[in-house]
């Protein structure tokens, strides 16, 4: 009973090799028969062997039709597949890998025709699907140049002897043998090159070979030229709306308000950052004369905007308008004439920048200009959360103070007095912001330094005006080395942690930030306590930074009776 799986070519080569080892034994058997008087028909091993070989030629036959049959089959695969997506760097994969397949070539590349008709390297790839780099790229351009031009299909079995290969230099010096390069042609014009290759085998590219790839690469040409059409529409599509969005939103994309006229001052357009800087309704105004809509800004401004539009001037004004629902504002209003496409004059178009947040934050940024380095000021965001009229907080406080400055001025002549004292309240103020600290007062020649105020919070505060005091200590010194024996002074520092009560104080015509409080009269106890280079701290400022740096307990060397049995500590360095 025959197997109904069993494989027809198998089965043939059986045979082949049977009808073989019969003919061997007859050939081995023919002298003994012939003794015994037994003869064998003539040509019988001769016609053995032709059935072997006939047998083996149909397996051959066979094998190569199941070849062609699953190439085949994956073709038609493979293009299905290649028509069925859009995305194009896909199908160029999929068309690379399948002529790959299709004809055992070791590297397939895809050439496309660019509009201007230079050649593009789109897609590389070698018979694993990895894509080459550029490169990596080994390919003759003589025959890939020749195939996009002439639009004829070139096949070498061994390019590197064939004539009018030998002498190409890509060939010879990368030793490439077999070589199929077919053009994909759409209408009968070429639209790219399929390019494939082996380094290694020569004769690999046949007859078979040639009619796929080339009856594929038309319907890999068809493919991608729907695809390459696709995309150039989508393009198209994705501009025209993007250029719609960005018509659509320009009025209202942008934070400058936008209101433009007719030659009669009605309004055309308003966007609606111009409705929400008026305190208007949108879609109430167009159509509206334009008076009717602004507020009132100056006497003569109707005559501004008719000078705009009849003399074609450009204008720019600020004003300080009050409206019902925002009370008083200020504008920056710059008017231009509005033309046609033709540049004749239609109307105005007048833009508005609410200038009202930006004045009011100047405003209030010049109050604390005068308590803080520079770079803090862009820092505040509103003065508002500030609470300048008073808040009780922790803060750390910087008291220093030079000594013997009462009989070193004794001996100098103003001018000279006060070029000296300003070089040591310079070192001592940049020491204080150095760290971000700001200058409470300056006293003489003392200086009171706040760390963690409601216009600098730190939660480091504490550590802040330790290491400041250090850094005026070291800054002293050498500010000692560019002056002469004689003008170098020290200042003795002390620092503490404790609560204060800070905001503004003064007068309506004149306040000042700065801390009230028992907590900066112990910082400056504290100061009073040091020596010349020294930096004394209380207890509670130790507690927290007693990790950061090095320092020893002392006695009080004078202390106000509030103050008594209070613990202080010499700052001896840094961790």
């Amino acid at each position: 009973m025959t197997n109904a799986t069993s494989d027809p070519v198998a089965d043939i080569e059986r045979l082949s090799k049977l009808a073989l080892e019969v003919a061997e034994k007859v050939r081995a058997h023919r002298d003994l028969l012939a003794q015994r008087g037994m003869g064998i028909p003539p040509h019988a091993v001769e016609n053995l062997t032709n059935i072997s070989t006939a047998l083996s030629q149909i397996t051959k036959r066979l094998d190569n039709s199941q070849i062609e049959i699953q190439q085949l089959r994956g073709l038609a695969r493979t293009t299905e597949l290649i028509n069925s997506t859009l995305d194009l760097d896909a199908v160029l994969d999929d068309v690379v890998d399948t002529v790959i397949a299709l004809t055992g070539a070791e590297r397939g590349y895809i050439v496309l025709k660019e509009p201007d008709g230079t050649l593009n390297f789109r897609v590389a790839r070698d018979n694993q699907q990895r894509k080459l780099a550029p490169d990596g790229f080994v390919v003759s351009r003589t025959i890939v140049d020749r195939v996009a031009q002439q639009g004829e299909l070139v096949v070498t079995n061994n390019a590197s002897e064939e004539a009018g290969f030998s002498a190409v230099e890509s060939i010879v010096g990368f030793v490439l043998r077999s070589i199929l390069c077919v053009p994909m042609k759409r209408k009968g014009v070429v639209t790219g090159v399929i390019y494939a290759d082996n380094r290694a085998k020569q004769g690999l590219f046949g007859e078979r070979e040639k009619r796929l790839v080339q009856a594929f690469a038309n319907q890999a040409a068809v493919a991608i030229e729907n695809v390459r059409l696709f995309e150039r529409v989508r393009a198209s599509l994705a501009e025209i709306t993007a250029m719609k969005d960005l018509l659509d939103n320009i009025f209202t994309s942008i934070a400058s308000g936008v209101i433009t006229t007719d030659g009669e001052d009605r309004i055309t357009t308003l966007n609606e950052a111009a409705a929400r800087i008026l305190g208007i309704h949108h879609e109430q105004v167009i159509g509206q004369p334009l008076w009717s809509v602004l507020p009132p800004l100056y006497e003569g401004f109707d005559r501004l905007v008719a000078e705009v539009r009849e003399r074609n001037l450009q204008q720019t004004v600020e004003v300080d308008p009050v409206l019902p629902t925002r009370g008083q504002i200020s504008l920056n209003l710059k008017l231009s004439p509005l033309k046609d496409t033709a540049q004749v004059t239609q109307g105005v178009a007048i833009v508005l920048d609410d200038l009202t947040d930006l004045k009011q934050r100047q405003a209030q940024l010049s109050a604390v200009k005068r308590y803080l380095p520079p770079q803090m000021v862009d820092n505040i965001k509103s003065i508002d959360e500030l609470e300048l009229g008073g808040v009780e907080r922790e803060v750390s406080i910087l008291f220093c103070d030079v000594r013997g400055f009462t009989t070193f001025s004794e001996s100098l002549q103003p001018e000279e007095l006060m070029q000296t004292i300003n070089k040591y309240l310079t070192v001592s103020s940049e020491s204080i912001h150095e760290y971000e600290g700001i200058i409470d007062k300056y006293m003489g020649d003392a200086v009171v330094g706040l760390y963690n105020t409601q216009l600098n919070p730190q939660p480091d505060h504490a550590l802040r005006a330790v290491y400041a005091a250090l850094t005026m200590v070291k800054n002293v010194q050498q500010l000692h080395e560019r002056l002469t024996p004689d003008h170098r002074l020290f200042y003795g520092i002390g620092v503490h942690t404790g609560l204060a009560v800070l905001g503004n104080v003064g007068s309506p015509r004149r306040k000042e930030f700065t801390a009230i409080g028992n907590s900066l009269q112990f910082a400056k106890s504290l100061q009073e306590n040091a020596l010349g280079g020294e930096v004394i701290i209380s207890q509670d400022t130790y507690q927290i930074v007693k990790d950061h740096i090095t320092a020893e307990r002392i006695e009080p060397r004078k202390l106000k009776d509030q103050h008594e049995g209070k613990v202080m500590y010499r700052v001896t360095g840094l961790l």
